[in-house]
């Protein structure tokens, strides 16, 4: 761990990457509702193929991140996390405007790609965390920025939804100006947290390749149990950006506005997950019984929502997956417990290429039988089938949770930390 120099400004730089991630997610919230919509107007409006190209967007952003996660990370270890930080936020604001100008489906998805390659803040972010918390408090801090999340998604698609009633392209001009100020936010008052002496001496062009930063995680034998877990949840949580928008249509005839609202009853879970429950239960579970539990949670959220054939019906499942949110920080905090500082962005990087390789292949598995279970062609009209499969994946990595987290394949927890921390 690399402390900053007292607990103040500890806590000021925490909230300083909280307020970056924020307006981040609040940027990429803004255009959820309304991406699918646009591409389906691009398409003539058919449904079961807006699905299709929504599902080809969702690789593609995804195979960019797979090369360029990796590079981002090693930059961070190499030159700090701020100016990874800072060029990203720029990168993001200047192509939310090129989407705004997209004449047509194929500039918008140039844009979509130029957008997977500048999007670094979120994996820098948790870099940023392993600087500047002490091992034990990781877990609450990850939940912080968790909660980042689910308030970007509360707010996001609100007006995401309402500006798309109004016009598809005025979220994306709303996008540019947040996540370009995010980039003046950033350029006057974000700290570095990484100092030189700590810094990595040359940029690790080995790590930085796109298996060159998976085949890093070798090196630490004792988190593939956890590298797994984090492969397989993120395979599964592909199914929201992948057929929320399109199945909440098609099974409910929620259009951006509906979308919109229930997206963020789920920002809303989000928050007070993160922010209420994840130190408690994690306290009170441990580190292993938490990532678990919150994968339990999300199975079962999962499978009301595939099988749920009514609005009401799927909204009951909304606070059982909310807690599916515990189990990621927890699984953040036993992986970076066993890094050292200088490794911490090639980590995080190597983490992030294996988030975007699931990306590659989730949105064909889902879109696709999405697509096909809407169909003409489909022996049963089932729109919740991707949501089912999603549960099957999430049961998957509990049983790796529980086979390979136990204390034969991780180290004992530290004692606790020093009273100056």
């Amino acid at each position: 761990m690399n402390p900053l120099p007292a607990t103040g400004a500890r806590k000021a730089a925490l909230a300083f990457i909280f307020i970056t991630v924020l307006i981040d997610v609040l940027a990429f919230g803004v255009i959820i509702p309304v991406l699918p919509h646009l591409v389906q107007q691009f398409v003539g409006g058919d449904t079961s193929t807006a699905a299709y190209w929504t599902g080809a967007f969702a690789f593609s952003f995804s195979l960019v991140q797979f090369f360029s996660a990796p590079i981002q990370g090693a930059l961070s270890d190499r030159y700090g996390r701020r100016p990874v930080i800072l060029v990203s936020c720029l990168g993001l604001g200047l192509d939310f405007i090129f989407m705004a100008l997209a004449p047509n489906l194929a500039w918008l998805f140039v844009g979509r790609i130029i957008s997977a390659a500048t999007s670094a803040s979120f994996t820098t972010a948790n870099a940023y965390i392993a600087d500047v918390t002490a091992p034990e408090a990781r877990a609450k801090s990850f939940g912080m920025i968790g909660a980042a999340f689910g308030l970007g998604f509360i707010v996001g698609p609100l007006l995401g939804g309402v500006l798309g009633d109004i016009d598809h392209r005025l979220p994306f001009w709303f996008s540019a100006c947040l996540a370009l100020l995010n980039f003046g936010y950033g350029l006057f008052v974000l700290p570095e947290s990484l100092p030189k002496e700590k810094r990595a001496p040359v940029f690790d062009w080995q790590h930085a390749r796109p298996m060159g930063g998976v085949n890093m995680l070798r090196q630490y034998p004792q988190i593939w149990g956890l590298v797994a877990v984090v492969f397989v949840a993120n395979f599964a949580h592909y199914v929201y950006p992948s057929t929320f928008v399109l199945f909440a249509d098609a099974s409910y005839g929620w259009k951006e506005k509906q979308a919109g609202y229930v997206l963020s009853v789920v920002g809303v879970l989000s928050v007070i997950v993160n922010v209420l429950l994840v130190g408690r239960l994690v306290k009170a579970f441990g580190e292993r019984r938490a990532v678990m539990f919150g994968l339990a949670c999300g199975t079962l959220g999962f499978l009301v929502y595939g099988l749920a054939g009514s609005g009401w019906m799927f909204m009951l499942g909304l606070p059982i997956s909310a807690l599916w949110a515990i189990a990621a920080p927890a699984t953040q905090a036993l992986i970076t417990r066993q890094v050292p500082a200088d490794a911490q962005g090639r980590i995080q990087g190597a983490l992030s290429s294996l988030v975007s390789l699931a990306g590659i292949f989730a949105p064909a598995v889902f879109a696709g039988a999405f697509g096909f279970f809407i169909g003409p062609h489909a022996p049963v009209r089932l729109p919740g089938i991707a949501f089912l499969i999603a549960a099957v994946m999430l049961a998957f990595a509990a049983f790796v949770a529980w086979r390979y987290t136990d204390a034969a394949h991780l180290p004992p927890k530290p004692g606790p930390a020093p009273a100056t921390r």
